[in-house]
């Protein structure tokens, strides 16, 4: 059985929240959507994308092709607003199936994967600080605090198409698993470990592990749109 929670906040700095989501326990779909571009472009892409994908995966088409679609769609729409300035969204989506689980990304919303008391992160994300860490010129502590952080490497809208990295992965929920999808509003604020604390809670809903985590993203200073999407398999 599939319990999953959900919540978004624009956050303290932000007058508009840009981040878009999407839960459905029946089609097996969840995604994060976190849109840049200013002014309302941003909404506008990260909402274009989960229409997108949701469409298209109900459809039938194969959740790292519903992502491209959803790129396209969002390429089209910028041309014909004529806007000077594209606009490009995130979007890390998780597929479940029995006891299988797919993930998709782009961008540096997150996927991670909670099982037997530990958190790992399934995406990576594709960002100009991770490629300093891949390549050893930083560490990940001083990732968190570098000026460029924010940098993303992919996006949907924005990356030429024939260089979209649309990163896959597969693996089994079994029961007491627990998928964690968030924008970088949560991951800025929060560390790995406070989220491996909440979501170890025993005698916590998914509901609630998800509002304490937006709370705790909120009491570190809430610098950005935070959307928290979890999916636990009982």
């Amino acid at each position: 059985m599939i319990e999953f929670g959900h919540l978004t906040h624009v956050g303290l700095r932000r007058e508009l929240n840009e981040d878009s989501y999407y839960g459905d326990g029946e089609l097996g779909l969840w995604l994060v959507a976190d849109g840049m571009g200013g002014h309302d472009y941003g909404e506008v892409a990260s909402a274009l994308a989960r229409e997108a994908i949701v469409r298209e995966v109900r459809a039938g088409t194969p959740l790292p092709q519903a992502v491209r679609l959803a790129d396209e769609e969002i390429i089209r729409a910028s041309r014909t607003r004529h806007d000077a300035l594209p606009m490009g969204t995130t979007v890390v989506a998780a597929r479940v199936s029995g006891r299988r689980f797919e993930v998709a990304w782009v961008g540096d919303s997150r996927i991670y994967l909670w099982r037997d008391g530990k958190l790992a992160q399934l995406s990576q994300d594709h960002s100009y600080v991770q490629e300093l860490v891949a390549s050893g010129a930083i560490t990940h502590e001083q990732a968190r605090s570098h000026p460029q952080r924010n940098v993303v490497t992919q996006a949907l809208g924005v990356t030429d198409p024939r260089e979209l990295n649309v990163e896959t992965m597969t693996g089994e929920l079994r029961p007491g698993m627990q998928l964690l999808l968030c924008s970088d509003g949560l991951t800025e604020e929060v560390g790995d470990a406070e989220i491996a604390r909440v979501l170890g809670l025993g005698d916590c809903s998914a509901q609630e592990c998800v509002d304490t985590l937006v709370a705790a993203a909120l009491d570190a200073g809430g610098s950005d749109n935070i959307t928290v999407v979890l999916v636990r398999n009982h």
